[in-house]
């Protein structure tokens, strides 16, 4: 079972991160970000990313799909704190 505290850490994390992200205009932020969120990624519960990613290896992991990977992983938390 995935508890509240890490759907609510991950949410968190990934909210601050994407808000940064979406309005970064230095490449080497972006790719800081992108590394934190591999990072957190590695230490997220494996039923959490599991659903989150719906099976897909590379997801928040691929930087062709990383800011829709971020957006979607945000709608996919708030609709489970709801």
């Amino acid at each position: 079972m995935i508890s509240k505290e890490s759907i609510e850490i991950a949410y968190c994390f990934l909210h601050q991160k994407e808000r940064i992200y979406r309005y970064s205009t230095m490449e080497w932020q972006r790719e800081d970000i992108e590394f934190a969120i591999a990072s957190f990624v590695d230490e997220m519960p494996d039923e959490l990313y599991d659903l989150l990613s719906d099976g897909r290896r590379d997801y928040l992991l691929s930087h062709e799909s990383f800011a829709a990977d971020m957006s979607d992983a945000i709608a996919q938390l708030e609709q489970m704190m709801a």
